[in-house]
């Protein structure tokens, strides 16, 4: 399969990041040609309608009861399966009023990292907002699903952020590290990045080797028709990161991802989590 045929996987939940997934896979689309398929997973659990009440009934009580119950949860599985329906059905609505033409529509049961892995292979892009129906936004978290889908990936995530708009300043964070390669090389690749200003920025000490990584980085963006600027900038990656973003306007930050254990990112905390939660425009991560 072609990257032109390969398709934009956007995950919708209903949230209100939902919207956001949409537009931006509608721009993703008119800037590559490729189709979309929007996906939205029920967990087992709440789309469950065999639930056992056997062992929350008192002794004595009636086999009608328990019929009830069954058939109680029989019905609310069935709307929670109209309610994934109607949301595919509203951004299917979205993306065609939108302008994008291939538009499929899947509603999946399980584990939502389960869903992308069977669907990524035909992918060029997996799309999620940056928090889901159930995050708590006044403590700032993000999805409780978002890190395991970037962890498991193996093609791009774009996390959308919490609306859309207009994109033409792109700023790649580069560590020299073997995603932020990668990530300069899908740049290279991808037709989406064409006609984008691009600034690939390192954060810390401008040595040999990082004026170096630099060079090369923007050297392999011109062989592609890019024309990349290229800077070094003292700090802290996630606090200079997010005020380069913020002052300089970018619209999207493009990024590796998730570099080190989990054991390490609980223990001193993780760039690519603090990225995300502080950064107000798209992200897209790369392993």
């Amino acid at each position: 399969m072609t990257d032109q045929h390969q398709k934009i996987v956007a995950l919708v939940d209903g949230s209100i990041y939902s919207a956001s997934v949409c537009d931006h896979a509608a721009w993703i689309a008119s800037r590559t040609g490729a189709p979309v398929e929007l996906i939205h997973v029920l967990g087992r659990r709440e789309a469950s309608d065999t639930h056992d009440h056997s062992g929350a009934i008192a002794l004595g009580a009636r086999t009608a009861l328990m019929e009830q119950l069954a058939e109680l949860d029989a019905q609310r599985a069935k709307l929670i399966s109209h309610r994934g329906r109607a949301i595919l059905d509203d951004a299917q609505a979205l993306l065609e009023k939108a302008g994008v033409t291939e538009v499929t529509t899947r509603l999946r049961l399980g584990d939502i990292v389960e869903a992308v892995a069977d669907v990524e292979a035909d992918a060029r892009v997996i799309l999620i907002g940056k928090r889901g129906e159930a995050a708590d936004f006044a403590k700032g978290h993000l999805g409780s699903n978002l890190e395991r889908i970037i962890r498991a990936s193996h093609k791009p995530v774009f996390v959308a952020s919490r609306a859309f708009k207009p994109i033409s300043k792109v700023l790649v964070a580069y560590d020299g590290g073997a995603s932020a390669m990668k990530a300069v090389d899908h740049i290279a690749r991808s037709p989406l990045f064409q006609g984008l200003s691009v600034h690939v920025v390192t954060v810390g000490t401008a040595t040999p080797e990082v004026t170096k990584g630099l060079v090369d980085a923007s050297a392999m963006l011109k062989a592609a028709g890019i024309e990349a600027e290229t800077s070094v900038l003292p700090g802290q990656p996630e606090t200079a990161l997010a005020k380069l973003v913020e002052e300089a306007q970018f619209d999207m930050l493009v990024m590796g991802a998730y570099g080190h254990s989990r054991i390490r990112s609980l223990i001193i905390g993780s760039t690519t989590t603090a990225m995300i939660r502080s950064c107000k425009v798209p992200v897209v991560l790369m392993r």
